[in-house]
């Protein structure tokens, strides 16, 4: 069996290409795609990962919103904060980013989001539905793999 190079950049190029010509088709008609990263604390490798995400966003013509807190925000303040993103019709989709402070509780944190915005696919109604094969999001690094792999 021959090895295949798999060029990940070059996929990665054309999955945001693919993103653009859609965000563009939207815009055109009067619906901007939105995004809301929320970043709570200062974690460094969170902090670049975010980053590239509102970048991206840019370049594909997507409007981002960051949401940066302190890491003493507290839990009640979060589950609000994501409550009033899920109401916000300009937002259509809700990345948390990961870790969040110990004080908080990650997974209460997932599952507030409305899983029509859950765009990192890690609400439990979106991996249900991965599981029994009905429409949604999937979780990010596990599906760039499989594209890889395809």
């Amino acid at each position: 069996m021959t090895a295949q190079l798999i060029d990940g950049l070059a996929l990665a190029k054309q999955l945001r290409g693919e993103a653009a010509t859609r965000a563009a088709a939207l815009t055109s008609k009067g619906h901007q795609p939105g995004l809301a990263v929320v970043l709570v604390g200062d974690n460094p490798a969170s902090q670049v990962y975010v980053r590239n995400k509102v970048k991206a966003c840019e370049e594909a013509g997507i409007h981002s919103r960051l949401e940066k807190y302190d890491a003493t925000m507290t839990e009640a303040e979060l589950l609000a904060r994501v409550e009033a993103l899920n109401n916000d019709p300009t937002i259509h989709g809700i990345l948390v980013q990961l870790p969040l402070p110990k004080h908080i509780d990650d997974h209460k944190v997932i599952e507030s989001i409305s899983p029509a915005k859950d765009v990192d696919g890690f609400h439990v109604a979106s991996a249900g539905a991965l599981v029994v094969g009905e429409p949604g999001f999937k979780a990010c690094t596990p599906y760039g793999c499989m594209k890889m792999l395809e």
